[in-house]
C-alpha cells in the first residue's frame, strides 16, 4: 500500500511539474516573441532605409506592402485593387504558369502575436456572452447563385487588364488582388532569365548501373545530407547496381539562387525534372526524400506515376487540417508554435514568422561564416559534422523564405490530394521513417499519412530526432534502403 501511495505521489508531482513546464514556456515565449515582433518591425525600415541608400530605391517586403493593380510587360497577371485576400492569380514566364495556389498566404498574412492573441479574446468572450444568451428564433435566408456551364468557357481581355469568362449571354468578372512584393519580383522575372542547368546540380555515382535512385533533401539543407552518410555506406554490389543521384533543390547547396524566383513546389519540381530527369535520361527511379523535401517527392510521383518504382520518405511534414481552419494557417502555427522551448521549435518560428529578422541572421551568417565555422568546430572539438554546417552558408534569404511559405505552408491544402493519388495510381511501395524523438515534426505525421495510404509501411525509429533519423545511423539506414529497393526490384517484371 504504501508503495503504491509513493508511486502515486510520484506520478502527481510529475504530472504538476509538466504543467508548470508548459505554463512557463507561454509565458516566457509570449514575452519574447512579442520583443521580436517590435524588433522585427523596426527592421522592416531598417532594411528599407538601407536598400534605398544602395539601390536608390525602397526594397519590397511582405510585412508593409499592400495589394495594388498591376500588369507585368507580358499582360499575364490578373490582378484588382479592390476587395478579397491578396493572391497572385495567373503569371506566364519562361518556367510555366504560376497559378493562383502557387504561392502561399502566410508569405504576407502573418499577425502579430498580440493583435492574435487580442483577437482570440474577444472572439472567446463573444462565444461566453452569446452562450449566456437565450436562444431566440430566427430564420435566415440565403440566396445563392450557380452558374452552370455546358459549353467551353471563353476568356477575354479588357482595356484595363481586368479578365472577363463568357459563356454564352452570361458574363462573369474575375477580381483577384496580388501582393505588390509578389508582382515587383515577377515583373523583374519576366524579362526571360533562363536557368543555369549543370553539373553542379547533383552528385551521382557514374558507374555502369541499372536502375536510378534520386535523393532529395530537406529545409536548409543539400545534396551532402546524402553523399556525406548514406552513400558511403551503400554495398559495393549497391553501388554498381544503382546510379545515385542526390539533388541540390533550387536556391540551396550548388544550385543556382535566383533573385527572381518564388520557389513555388511547381519550379522546384520542374528544376528536378530538367537538370536531373531530362539531363541524365532517367525513364524510371526510386525516391528517398527528407523533411520538405517529402512533399517535393509526393508531387513527382503523382506527375510521374509509371516512373517510380518505390517512395521512402523520413520525416514528412504531413499535418490532416481539421474542418473549418485555414490549411495553410494551420500548417504555419504547427510548425512554427511561437514556442522557445524545444529549441528547433524557437528556430522555425523566428524563420517562418520574422521576414526581417531572418534575413539579418542570413547576413550575418554568411559574412562571418569562416569564423562561425572555426568557433563550431572549436567549441565542439570537431565532432560536429562539417556538412550540418556548410549547409547554413550556402543558400539566401530569398531561398529559405520562399521556400519554407510556398513548400512546407503553401501546399497545406494539397498534399491530402496528393497522398491519395499516391494510393489510387501509384503501385510502388511505399515506405516512412520517423524519429521517435523528432521535436519538429512529431511521429504523428507519419501516422496520418498511413491513414491516407494504407500500404505505407511506417517505421518509429526509437532515440532518434529530426536529423538523427539518418545521422549516425547511417549504415543501418543504407542496409534498409538496399533492401526496399532490392524488394521492389524482384517484384518488378
Amino acid at each position: 500500500m504504501a508503495t503504491a501511495a509513493m508511486g502515486n505521489n510520484r506520478r502527481t508531482a510529475l504530472s504538476l511539474l509538466a504543467v508548470s513546464g508548459r505554463m512557463i514556456n507561454e509565458a516566457v515565449s509570449f514575452v519574447v516573441f512579442v520583443l521580436l515582433d517590435l524588433l522585427d518591425f523596426i527592421l522592416c525600415f531598417v532594411f528599407k532605409i538601407a536598400d534605398f541608400l544602395m539601390e536608390a530605391e525602397w526594397g519590397p517586403c511582405y510585412c508593409s506592402s499592400s495589394a495594388k493593380e498591376a500588369v507585368t510587360k507580358s499582360g499575364k497577371i490578373l490582378v484588382s485593387e479592390k476587395g478579397g485576400e491578396s493572391k497572385i492569380v495567373c503569371l506566364s514566364t519562361w518556367s510555366t504558369k504560376l497559378q493562383l495556389e502557387d504561392v502561399s498566404d502566410t508569405l504576407y498574412r502573418r499577425p502579430y502575436l498580440v493583435s492574435e492573441v487580442s483577437k482570440s479574446t474577444v472572439n472567446e468572450f463573444r462565444r461566453l456572452k452569446h452562450l449566456d444568451q437565450p436562444a431566440a428564433s430566427t430564420t435566415t435566408t440565403t440566396t445563392m447563385t450557380t452558374i452552370q456551364s455546358s459549353s467551353p468557357i471563353e476568356t477575354k481581355k479588357t482595356s484595363t487588364g481586368c479578365y472577363y469568362h463568357k459563356n454564352g449571354t452570361t458574363t462573369v468578372r474575375s477580381t483577384f488582388t496580388v501582393n505588390s512584393t509578389i508582382v515587383e519580383m515577377l515583373q523583374g522575372k519576366i524579362g526571360g532569365h533562363q536557368p543555369q542547368l549543370g553539373p553542379r546540380w547533383s552528385d551521382y555515382n557514374k558507374g555502369a548501373t541499372t536502375e536510378d535512385v534520386l535523393f532529395i533533401h530537406g529545409f536548409i539543407s543539400s545534396s551532402k545530407f546524402w553523399t556525406e552518410t548514406v552513400f558511403p555506406n551503400l554495398s559495393s554490389s549497391a553501388k554498381s547496381k544503382y546510379r545515385l543521384l542526390a539533388v541540390d533543390l533550387l536556391g540551396f547547396g550548388r544550385s543556382p539562387k535566383p533573385a527572381d524566383s518564388l520557389y513555388t513546389l511547381r519550379e522546384h519540381v520542374e528544376m528536378i525534372e530538367r537538370s536531373v530527369l531530362d539531363q541524365y535520361k532517367v525513364k524510371s527511379f526510386h525516391i528517398v526524400a527528407h523533411s520538405l523535401g517529402c512533399i517535393i517527392a509526393l508531387a513527382l510521383a503523382v506527375k510521374h506515376p509509371s516512373s517510380v518504382k518505390s517512395l521512402t520518405l523520413l520525416a514528412p511534414p504531413y499535418f490532416p487540417v481539421p474542418k473549418g481552419e485555414q490549411a495553410t494557417q494551420y500548417v504555419m502555427r504547427r510548425v512554427a508554435p511561437r514556442r522557445v522551448w524545444p529549441p528547433i521549435a524557437m528556430g522555425a518560428s523566428i524563420a517562418c514568422w520574422y521576414e526581417h529578422i531572418s534575413r539579418t541572421a542570413v547576413l550575418l551568417i554568411s559574412k562571418n561564416h569562416r569564423f562561425l565555422e572555426f568557433l563550431l568546430r572549436l567549441l565542439t572539438r570537431n565532432r560536429l559534422r562539417t556538412y550540418l554546417v556548410e549547409v547554413f552558408f550556402c543558400h539566401t534569404h530569398n531561398a529559405a523564405w520562399h521556400t519554407l511559405h510556398n513548400i512546407i505552408c503553401g501546399t497545406a491544402g494539397k498534399l491530402e490530394g496528393y497522398l491519395d493519388a499516391v494510393r489510387e495510381r501509384l503501385s510502388c511501395p511505399v515506405t516512412v521513417f520517423h524519429g521517435r524523438d523528432d521535436e519538429l515534426l512529431p511521429v504523428e505525421c507519419s501516422t496520418s499519412l498511413q491513414l491516407r495510404i494504407p500500404r505505407a509501411t511506417v517505421n518509429v525509429i526509437d532515440k532518434t530526432d529530426h536529423i538523427t533519423i539518418v545521422v549516425g545511423r547511417q549504415e543501418a539506414f543504407a542496409r534498409e534502403l538496399e533492401h526496399i529497393w532490392s524488394i521492389t526490384s524482384s517484384s518488378s517484371p
